[in-house]
């Protein structure tokens, strides 16, 4: 059942279009928001934390949360590399009496929305062009080209999804792309 107070922002992007930057930004800013901590298969990066930037497990404890119902969402993103959102987390971000913020694929964002309906504030980041997009990847240095060639096909396929969130940010500039989201955020939760 769902009430005024459990609401849930969704923040979704192609990679590199600036969504963990703007999702940063916010939850620095308001402290009634709260990450929405993901579950995955993939390796940490050298600079993440488990329960701090996701949860990491294996893709056996991932099909087996998939069986038991205990995601809201969860996609296969790229081959063998499982993300998901875990029921428990959302219930323990609105026990804390917070916003739970999901920084999550186009995919994932739009199964989040069709279950919360009513109480869901989705924000597509869209990079200025695929060229851009294209650049900040490789500015990354964490990418192969066929890693870079794998995001790139992706996102030109997670564009076609945009038309099915609230509202569109193209992110030209990250400080405007910040104050945008921040204004709809602000909008949405009354503040």
């Amino acid at each position: 059942m769902e009430s005024t107070e459990k609401k849930i922002i969704i923040i979704t992007a192609p990679s590199g279009a600036g969504k963990t930057s703007i999702t940063r930004y916010l939850l620095a800013k308001y402290p009634k928001l709260a990450f929405s901590i993901s579950a995955t298969t993939r390796s940490p990066r050298s600079n993440e934390q488990d329960g701090k930037d996701y949860y990491f497990i294996s893709i056996n404890d991932f099909q087996e949360k998939i069986k038991a119902n205990e995601f809201i969402e969860w996609e296969m993103v790229y081959e063998g590399k499982y993300y998901g959102t875990l029921h428990a987390e959302i219930e323990r971000i609105w026990q804390e009496g917070k916003v739970p913020v999901l920084d999550i694929d186009v995919k994932g964002a739009i199964h989040v929305q069709q279950q919360y309906p009513n109480n869901t504030l989705s924000i597509f980041i869209e990079a200025p062009s695929l060229d851009e997009l294209k650049k900040r990847l490789e500015s990354r240095g964490t990418e192969t080209p066929e890693s870079i060639a794998t995001r790139m096909s992706k996102a030109s396929y997670e564009i076609s999804f945009k038309h099915h969130f609230n509202i569109e940010i193209v992110n030209r500039e990250l400080e405007q792309a910040c104050l945008q989201a921040e204004t709809a955020i602000r909008q949405f939760l009354g503040w």
